[in-house]
């Protein structure tokens, strides 16, 4: 019983907290957009963004824990078939960022991601993909995957929550400095080469 309501020991808790901070408080495709979004238009207006984020990859961890690790660990064609359709997808948005700061809305201007778009943004992030499945594949115990899977879920959101309203008020307060036109446009080229960076990684890992 006292297994089943803390699944994972102490060691396996602290080293999940420091993954969970690690990974989401560094520089990433999430965090670039993210920054960027709260320079191009503002804390307020970025968190449905931010909330997006979090609670977007805190439900793709939880999912792939109970149902998908193993089979994206046994097919080299879905990994390999994600690994490619994720680059391609998070290059398109690498270059709408650097060119005009958001995604063209319908009138073609440029506008913030909305809560549904961060959340699905996670289910083509090659990124979070690789994450979600080396987590699971830690700390997602075959004996009490619900339980372990929440408890992964949970610390992620905290780490993810934290992170995602950081970078975004970070953003925020760069405006004062990035106060003119070409500040913001270089910003931005600089966020998307993160991101296109980023890429590289996923396409060379």
């Amino acid at each position: 019983m006292i297994h089943v309501l803390i699944p994972l020991s102490t060691e396996q808790m602290a080293s999940l907290v420091i993954l969970a901070f690690a990974s989401s408080w560094t520089p990433g495709p999430n965090n670039a957009l993210l920054a960027a979004s709260g320079v191009n238009f503002g804390l307020r207006r970025s968190m449905p963004h931010v909330w997006g984020v979090s609670l977007g990859f805190t439900l793709m961890v939880f999912l792939v824990g109970l149902f998908l690790a193993e089979l994206f660990r046994q097919s080299l064609l879905l990994r390999e078939g994600l690994r490619w359709g994720g680059a391609a997808v998070l290059l398109w948005v690498a270059w709408q960022i650097a060119r005009s700061g958001g995604l063209p809305s319908t009138s073609g201007e440029a506008r913030p991601f909305t809560f549904l778009q961060a959340a699905a943004f996670q289910w083509i992030n090659a990124k979070a993909w690789v994450m979600a499945v080396a987590i699971s594949a830690q700390y997602v115990g075959a004996l009490n995957p619900w339980s372990s899977a929440a408890v992964v879920a949970l610390v992620f959101l905290l780490a993810g929550a934290t992170s995602s309203f950081a970078w975004a008020w970070a953003g925020q307060a760069m405006r004062r400095i990035l106060a003119t036109p070409a500040r913001v446009q270089f910003f931005n080229m600089a966020m998307g080469a993160l991101v296109a960076l980023g890429v590289v990684w996923i396409v060379l890992d």
